[in-house]
């Protein structure tokens, strides 16, 4: 980092720990959202998503030097839009206090459960999606009601100007705050006294988030990626599934965390397979290095890093076939499907994030469970042309955050489920109820009734009325 940018860090630290200051004050000072406010703060969202919805997809544009303008619309846009719908649709269920039973022994009291905001949530973005993945956040965190601060990627500047625009047409910065910075920034705010973080990234980075948090036992939600597998059954229609899984590596170009990272297939159809993708593909995106559907890769660096990949995967003796002739723009990168992939090579081992498709052949459904189990939990997992049993078996017997059946990622747009990793892949969820009571804290009473004698329980003990309930609920024994 030079010079500069270490000193824009300092000051943004700085800004950071004043403003997290001034949220706790805030929120001790009204500890209490009631439902009206906690509405309206959603629906007021809603409204400035809605009129800012082209200045945020001239931003992605502008960030990626070429972004899609529908897929920005309907991820960026329309995802955060459905996200608080659901929200305020069903947040006066989610607010009620839960009637829970008491022990037997306790027949006649009350016992509930209350929940309650946290405080103030941290919110750490990427750059793949910079406006769905901080909103998504913080729309579960105010209809919890909490605060929040965000942290938005430096590698999308032009995503963090609109989204500090947006939201403080909405909230004041002592109840949401946007910032940007780069690394020691991200570092320092991740180490800050929040009451919950919520962390979206790659895996690598989420052991450094952990630790970072554990100092003040923060709790987090960690969204890390994977690599997501897709599963041909035997009677999968090859060309239906090519076309979906050439649009899950097509659709930002592959830059989604729940992208189908590589491909499992009966043996013998690796090649009859890549050749249904590359058709799919051409189809879809007829000239990638113009079309204004198909998205950049977000920097050099990064797309230096896929052509590492794939000389990788050729020097190992992989077969590379590319569906779109090769043209002068590396960032335009079109989809590449790879077979006769070996376990040494990075393409194997390494969670892809762009137009990447390694096909591996697998002799039956025991041996292809058994791939998946052996490597870390990924973040979804796509089957098909599974029968029931089968789409049983492989859900029973394989961890994943979510499943798409017959397609890909559509479980992540449904609302009402909560969407989250499970082992490497993450922990937590920010979607639906469980992302509510995630960023809740379930508070447990007991309320005495005044008549109840729990005075039997004290000193001395030994007495009848003890000895008979230890010899009810435990034996003789004591």
């Amino acid at each position: 980092m030079n010079d500069l940018a270490h000193l824009g860090d300092t000051a943004e630290i700085e800004h950071m720990q004043r403003v997290l200051t001034r949220q706790r004050a805030a929120f001790n000072a009204q500890p209490e959202v009631p439902l009206k406010v906690r509405l309206e703060h959603l629906k007021r969202l809603v409204g400035a998503i809605r009129r800012y919805q082209q200045p945020i997809v001239a931003a992605l544009n502008a960030d990626f030097a070429g972004r899609a303008a529908f897929e920005t619309l309907q991820i960026e846009v329309l995802g955060p839009v459905l996200h608080a719908r659901h929200a305020i649709a069903h947040l006066r269920r989610w607010m009620k206090p839960q009637r829970r039973k008491t022990e037997l022994l306790f027949l006649g009291n009350r016992a509930w459960v209350e929940y309650q905001p946290k405080g103030v949530v941290g919110i750490v973005g990427t750059w793949n999606f910079p406006l769905y993945l901080t909103l998504g956040p913080l729309i579960t965190a105010l209809a919890a009601g909490n605060r929040a601060m965000i942290k938005v990627s430096e590698f999308a500047p032009h995503s963090r100007k609109v989204l500090q625009a947006l939201l403080a047409e909405v909230f004041d910065e002592d109840h949401v705050a946007v910032f940007g910075g780069e690394l020691s920034a991200a570092q320092a705010f991740t180490g800050m006294a929040l009451d919950h973080l919520v962390f979206t990234g790659a895996p690598q980075v989420g052991h450094h988030v952990m630790r970072a948090a554990a100092d003040h036992l923060v709790p987090v939600t960690l969204e890390l990626g994977g690599k997501s597998p897709a599963l041909l059954g035997e009677g999968a229609d090859l060309a239906d599934a090519a076309l979906r899984i050439a649009h899950g590596k097509g659709f930002n170009a592959g830059q989604v965390c729940v992208a189908p990272d590589y491909v499992l297939v009966p043996e013998g159809k690796a090649q009859l397979f890549a050749e249904a993708v590359k058709r799919a593909f051409e189809r879809l995106y007829p000239d990638p290095a113009t079309s204004a559907d198909y998205t950049s890769i977000i920097s050099d660096r990064h797309a230096q890093r896929l052509q590492a990949l794939l000389a990788d995967a050729r020097a190992k003796g992989a077969t590379v076939l590319a569906c779109h002739s090769s043209h002068d723009a590396p960032r335009r990168l079109p989809l590449q499907v790879i077979t006769g992939v070996s376990d040494d090579m990075r393409v194997a081992q390494e969670e892809l994030f762009g137009p990447l498709l390694p096909i591996i052949e697998y002799r039956d459904l025991d041996q292809a469970i058994a791939y998946i189990q052996a490597r870390p939990r990924p973040l979804a997992l796509y089957p098909f042309g599974l029968d029931a049993a089968q789409t049983r078996r492989l859900l029973t017997h394989t961890h994943s955050g979510g499943v798409t059946l017959d397609d890909w990622a559509w479980h992540v747009f449904q609302h009402d489920l909560p969407f989250g990793g499970v082992g490497n892949s993450g922990m937590g969820s920010y979607h639906g109820e469980e992302g509510f009571r995630a960023l809740s804290h379930g508070k447990s009473v007991f309320k005495r009734q005044r008549w109840f004698p729990t005075q039997l329980f004290h000193p001395p003990y030994g007495r009848w009325v003890q000895r008979l309930v230890v010899r009810f609920y435990l034996g003789k024994g004591w």
